[in-house]
Order: C-alpha cells, then sequence, then structure tokens
C-alpha cells in the first residue's frame, strides 16, 4: 500500500471524470483548516468577552419586529388558514407536474424566477427534473413566506418592512442554489474535482474571516489586480490643496480652450472619489475634461479615531467652503459649476443653502445633483437600519470607537443586493473554490471609507430619521438656519430607475425644494451603473420631461425615453452655464502649487 496513490479519472454517467481524491493530502489540508478555524474561534470568543455592548445580541431589533407580526398573524387566524390551503394547493400541483414530467411528459412550470434571477440559470435546473422540481419547490415556498408577511393587519408601516425586508434576507439565505447537494454546478465540480473545490472554498471562508478578523468579509475581486493610479484613477492632474479632511484635485485640460468657469465635483465620503475616474473609457472626469471643463475633485480623507469629533459642519467647511476658495485661487474665477454625487449632493444642497442665507448664491452659477437624496421621507429598504433602537446602539459603538466601521457600511449595503453582492460570491468563493473575477467596480465597491462619529450620526438623526433637512430653517449650519427652498441656482437632477440606496421618486423629491431653474433627468439602471454611463457605451437610456409636477410617478408617464447616455444631455444643459471659452488652464498656473501628483495620497488608505 501507498499513502501516495495517483488520482484515477473514473468516468460518471454522463461520461464526465470523476476524480477520486487522496485520502492522505485531504486530510492533512483539513487539518490545517480546522487549526486556522479554531484559532479565529478563539479569537472571537476573546473579542466577544471583552466587547462594551453589554451583551446585547439584537442591535437590529428584528426579534421584537418579528414578534409583533406573529401576535398580529394569529389575531386573524383565517387569513393564516388561507394562506395555508394556497402552499398546499400549489404543492399538490407541482407535484402533479413533476410526476408527469417523471414519466415522460412535456410540463409548464407552476413558478418560475423572475428574469433578473441569475441563481437558476444552469441549465440543470431547467433540464434535470430533480433539480426542477428542488428550484420550483423553493420558488413556491419564497413567494408563500412573503405573501404571508406582507400586508398584515395592524402593524406599522416601518415594522412591516423591517419584516418584510429580513424575511427576504431569509429567504434568500435558504435558496437551494447556495447548498452543495443542491446546486447541480458544485455538485458536477465536486465530482469532477475530487472535492478540491470544497476544499479550497473553505481555505477562501478562512482567509475571509481572518481579513475580517472574525466577520465574515467577502473578497467580491483580486485586491492585488488594481493598484491606484497605476490601473485604476488614472485621470493625469494634481492636487493643488488640502486640508485635514480632504485633497483637492485638477485635472489636465486636453482642450486649447476651455469654459471659463471652471467645474467641481464633490462625491460621497462613504466611497471615494475614483468611482468617476475607473478606467479611460468609462471615466467622467476625463469626458469631462474632453467637453473643455476644467475639472476639480474632491478627495476625501479616510478618517480615524482622531477625527472623530469632525461633524457634518466641518465637511460643510472644509469640504464645500474652502474648495470654492481654493478653486478661485487656482483659476481667478469667483463663480463655478459644481456636481454633487449622492452624500456630495446632500453636502451641495446644504452648502448653497448656506450661501443662500449669507447672499452669495451666485458663486455657484450651476448646481448638478448625481443620485441625491435632500428629501428622506422615504429611502426606500436602508429605513429598515433607522430606528431608535438601531441608532442608540450605533451611536454607542460609534463613541467606543470614534468612528463607524468601514465593514458595517459595506455589509449593509450589500445586504441591500443580497443576492448579487454576498450570495454568488458565497456560491462562487466557497461551494466552487474558485477565485473571484479582477473587477474594477467591485474593487471600488470593497473600498469603503470610515465616518467620522459626530458626522455620522448628525447625518443619520436629522437627515434619515427627522428629515430636518426638508424642512426650512430644520438645520442650521455655519451658525445660519437653512432653507432649500431659498436655492436659486439652476440644478440639474439626475436619479437612477432602480436605484436601491437612494430611490428615484424621493430623488424627485428635490424639485418641489428648490426655486430657480430646474431639470429632471432619469436614468435607467441603478446607483452606479446609472450614473457612469459613457455616451460611447450606447446603453441603458434615459427619461425626459420639462414638466415637474407634484407627483414622480406623473412625471413618469409623460417623460420622453431617450436611448443612449444622460451625459449628452447634461452637457448641453451645463455649457451654457460655463461661460465664454478662454485658454486652458493648467494645474499650477494660479496661486496654487501642485503639492503631488493626482490622484494624490488621501486616496490610497484603505480601511478593510
Amino acid at each position: 500500500m501507498t499513502n501516495n496513490a495517483e488520482s484515477k479519472p473514473v468516468r460518471g454517467s454522463e461520461d464526465r471524470p470523476i476524480k477520486v481524491p487522496d485520502p492522505v493530502e485531504m486530510g492533512h489540508a483539513l487539518t490545517r483548516l480546522a487549526e486556522r478555524g479554531q484559532a479565529l474561534v478563539t479569537e472571537f470568543l476573546e473579542r466577544q468577552a471583552t466587547s462594551k455592548d453589554g451583551g446585547q445580541i439584537d442591535k437590529l431589533n428584528i426579534g421584537g419586529a418579528f414578534f409583533e407580526m406573529t401576535a398580529r398573524m394569529l389575531a386573524d387566524p383565517a387569513r393564516l388558514m388561507q394562506a395555508q390551503m394556497q402552499l398546499w394547493q400549489d404543492y399538490i400541483a407541482l407535484v402533479g407536474t413533476a410526476t408527469r414530467r417523471f414519466m415522460g411528459e412535456q410540463t409548464e412550470p407552476i413558478v418560475k424566477p423572475a428574469k433578473e434571477d441569475k441563481r437558476f440559470r444552469d441549465p440543470a435546473w431547467q433540464e434535470g427534473a430533480i433539480f426542477d422540481f428542488i428550484k420550483q419547490s423553493y420558488l413556491l415556498s419564497a413567494r408563500w413566506m412573503q405573501s404571508v408577511v406582507k400586508d398584515v393587519e395592524g402593524l406599522d408601516e416601518k415594522t412591516a418592512q423591517k419584516v418584510d425586508f429580513y424575511t427576504r434576507q431569509f429567504v434568500d439565505a435558504v435558496a437551494p442554489s447556495n447548498f452543495v447537494l443542491t446546486n447541480p454546478e458544485v455538485l458536477r465540480t465536486t465530482l469532477e474535482t475530487g472535492g478540491e473545490n470544497l476544499v479550497k472554498g473553505l481555505e477562501h471562508l478562512l482567509e475571509d474571516l481572518e481579513r475580517g478578523k472574525g466577520q465574515l468579509l467577502i473578497k467580491m475581486t483580486d485586491p492585488n489586480a488594481f493598484r491606484i493610479g497605476e490601473n485604476i484613477a488614472l485621470a493625469p492632474g494634481k492636487v493643488v490643496y488640502q486640508n485635514a479632511l480632504m485633497q483637492l484635485l485638477q485635472y489636465n485640460p486636453t482642450t486649447e480652450q476651455v469654459h471659463k468657469r471652471p467645474l467641481v465635483i464633490i462625491p460621497p465620503w462613504i466611497n471615494k472619489f475614483y468611482i468617476l475616474d475607473l478606467r479611460p473609457e468609462n471615466s467622467f472626469v476625463r469626458w469631462a475634461v474632453d467637453q473643455g471643463h476644467t475639472v476639480f475633485v474632491v478627495s476625501w480623507v479616510n478618517p480615524d479615531a482622531s477625527q472623530a469629533a469632525m461633524n457634518f459642519d466641518d465637511y460643510l467647511k472644509l469640504g464645500f467652503l474652502d474648495v470654492l476658495d481654493a478653486v478661485e485661487q487656482a483659476t481667478g474665477e469667483r463663480e463655478c459649476n459644481m456636481i454633487g454625487y449622492c452624500l456630495g449632493g446632500t453636502l451641495l444642497a446644504s452648502g448653497l443653502a448656506v450661501l443662500a442665507a449669507k447672499k452669495q448664491q451666485k458663486r455657484v452659477a450651476s448646481a448638478t445633483y448625481f443620485v441625491a437624496l435632500v428629501d428622506f421621507n422615504d429611502v426606500g429598504e436602508v429605513r429598515v437600519f433607522i430606528d431608535e433602537a438601531q441608532l442608540a446602539a450605533l451611536d454607542d459603538k460609534m463613541k467606543s470607537q470614534g468612528y463607524l466601521d468601514a465593514k458595517d457600511l459595506y455589509t449593509t449595503f450589500n445586504m441591500l443586493r443580497a443576492n448579487d453582492l454576498i450570495w454568488s460570491f458565497v456560491v462562487n468563493n466557497y461551494l466552487l473554490g474558485k477565485e473571484p473575477f479582477p473587477f474594477d467596480l467591485l474593487y471600488w465597491n470593497s473600498d469603503s471609507t470610515r465616518m467620522p462619529a459626530a458626522m455620522h450620526s448628525f447625518y443619520l438623526h436629522n437627515m434619515y430619521q427627522k428629515n430636518l433637512l426638508a424642512q426650512p430653517g430644520g438645520i442650521t449650519l455655519q451658525g445660519v438656519p437653512i432653507d432649500l427652498g431659498r436655492i436659486k441656482t439652476p440644478s440639474y437632477i439626475i436619479a437612477t430607475k432602480e436605484d436601491h440606496i437612494a430611490p428615484w421618486n424621493s430623488v424627485y423629491a428635490g424639485t418641489q425644494l428648490y426655486n430657480g431653474p430646474r431639470r429632471f433627468v432619469l436614468g435607467a439602471s441603478g446607483h452606479i451603473a446609472g450614473v457612469v454611463n459613457p455616451p460611447a457605451a450606447h446603453k441603458y437610456g434615459y427619461w425626459t420631461n420639462d414638466e415637474l409636477p407634484p407627483d414622480p410617478e406623473s412625471w413618469l408617464s409623460g417623460a420622453e425615453k431617450h436611448d443612449g447616455s444622460w451625459w449628452s444631455d447634461w452637457q448641453k444643459w451645463v455649457a451654457p452655464h460655463g461661460g465664454k471659452m478662454v485658454a486652458a488652464r493648467t494645474p499650477g498656473d494660479g496661486a496654487l502649487i501642485p503639492i503631488e501628483d493626482a490622484p494624490g495620497s488621501y486616496v490610497k488608505q484603505r480601511a478593510m
């Protein structure tokens, strides 16, 4: 006998090679993984023992929501019985069609996955009678479960939304595609590799737990495939100004003449600015430079505990007012056009309201809002994370460490699209044992930043929870109560139809708050792809309507659909606000001396 016997391929029923694993090698691999797993568990238990959360295990207040839902359901047994009977009838129909199919008949499925559902695209889910039955059985149960918890009488709106959201999280988690024995692709791979895929997947799992220090931090792409300033964020320029909170980048011109008024972009500080400069072919920064704009971009610092006291007012002062002064020094222009992306757009609107209160509003000739909320009355599913109990727990956590950890934000936003951003990677990385594909967008998505405790608490309480920004005088910044209704700056507002972070109808609400000329455009796709949509790609399309009725659905019903990118529409709108054409400006031409090459050093600080 020999312990190093060569694995011999065996032919399966479908003439695929089946690999018999070497038991010794497999044993050694599992031993190594067990040792790493034991170390992780020990570290996790030690950290739990010294945690400062007082042993609170339901910080999201999920248990209370489901307890209330259950009590309401039991108060209406007739409705529950009706739902149970419907499920029973659906299963009888499914068993009937499955039996006929096993006997060779052609049958129509009782239930089909949604067109956008990628979990069941392997041909075996349709061609194999057993896997088709498993799939349909799951879809029926999922549909039943979600219908039962939906519209429970007597449940307040916030509790109902939380129950619906976490029910869907559970339903997504138990999908048969997420398990070895009920996923045909994983089964095939396991037979073909002799289980090596599962061993490799376990290695990936432990690596992700180690990287997250006990918290599962799923690797969505190869982090070593991208280097900021080398193969992403490549637009040439200089850092011309910096303070404790941000660096200001000015980009090199590509045209002999430029618009007199410069263009300033304020990105969100939840993620980094280079979403607008991933690659040359989809870089909004490069495209805007090519249109004859002198482009400046704010690059936010990645804050740590030393910046815990930085609040929203500090961001306004250092990331908006100081930026205006710096751009004036760099170009000699008192007026500029500005863009605010997501949270950067919320800051832009707040800053314009401060300028209006101080009678300095003309410093900004036009304002463009990329998927930015200013009315937080309806924020979609993000609302499930915003209630008194959760905010209190979050405040305590932030006070103890001085910031909100990037991992927490990363996990929260991924939960909003769990099948795409969580479970697809569980299958790929852990069950199939594959390495994630190098994808620049997912690299950027995982390059989240921390949130200073004071700023994030102010933002969540005053905007998300109380919606004070939409109320005249509801918030005081830079010593003055602000009113968005006093903003007369021409506004271009872009929302995206499938946005799960800033729902388009909530973005549309800004059209009813600002004064002055306003143009609302609705792009297709979501929060990122709908914004980063270069004209050369000829993708998605967008809707326009010159009328701005109070109801967003009324706006949409009267809107005209256009092919391609909304970028061209925006350029036609913003060009007249750019002023006459002047000689192109190069970083360093003005009063500001360049500090370093773009993309600067702040953007390279990683939180995860």
